[in-house]
């Protein structure tokens, strides 16, 4: 198991199943795993769709979340003291919410990601997918806490965005994730992304002023992990922002 320690950032290469299990305590799980099967084969296959020169969308290149979902929430439930946040298909909601409910958990509800610029229905068969679902579960005690007062849980932003990498196939919109971020957790506290991917909920952890855990089993994107909060720690510290 490979680790990387990045100002208040710490990467870890590996599974987060068995890795998840050696970590105490966290505030929050924040995190966009794989997609649900339903979902997986269409999005396997998704090049030469840009027509503006930027980079084409990766094909998918791990396996879906269905065999791992109830381990996966298990292990949340026992180290997340705060917010439980994941994203998923509007249909992957419901698996979603019926685990965490069986699970010490609250299952609250699901927000929408809202993606005004997403792939048209290039078949013309039906309307195309415009948004994506994230679902949040409670984990601590007492009522559930965070700061946006009564803001309706629909966040829109751009996929591809002046941000945007290309560099992972599911790829979250960096101001996405601040967005998220300032929401639910407070500074310094500690979030946990144990699909961490290209580390873009890491960079915006960082960039807000909070602790950061991130968990990645396939190197090369890792590797990118890393190169970008350390960009974004090195920023952050030239302008007094970071923790």
């Amino acid at each position: 198991m490979r680790c990387e320690k990045i100002g208040p950032a710490t990467l870890y290469l590996g599974d987060c199943l068995q890795i998840m299990t050696t970590l105490g305590p966290v505030d929050h799980v924040i995190c966009d795993p794989p997609y649900e099967a339903s979902l997986h084969a269409a999005k396997s296959h998704m090049s030469n769709l840009r027509k503006d020169g930027g980079r084409e969308l990766q094909e998918i290149d791990f396996d879906c979340i269905d065999p791992i979902r109830e381990q996966f929430i298990e292990l949340s439930a026992a180290a997340c003291e705060g917010w439980f946040i994941a994203f998923c298909t509007v249909e992957g909601a419901r698996p979603w919410a019926d685990r965490i409910n069986a699970s010490s958990m609250k299952y609250k509800r699901a927000c929408v990601w809202v993606k005004p610029d997403s792939t048209p229905q290039l078949n013309g068969q039906g309307p195309a997918q415009g948004a994506e679902i994230f679902v949040t579960a409670w984990a601590g005690t007492g009522h559930a806490r965070w700061n946006a007062g009564g803001k309706r849980g629909v966040y829109t932003h751009l996929v591809n965005n002046p941000e945007r990498t290309g560099l992972h196939p599911t790829e979250k919109p960096r101001r996405l994730m601040s967005e998220i971020i300032a929401d639910f957790t407070s500074r310094g506290e500690l979030i946990c992304d144990p699909f961490m991917g290209s580390g873009t909920t890491g960079v915006a952890a960082v960039m807000a002023g909070r602790r950061f855990i991130g968990i990645e089993q396939k190197s090369e994107y890792f590797d990118i992990a890393c190169k970008r909060i350390e960009d974004a720690q090195r920023q952050g510290s030239l302008f007094g922002e970071a923790a």
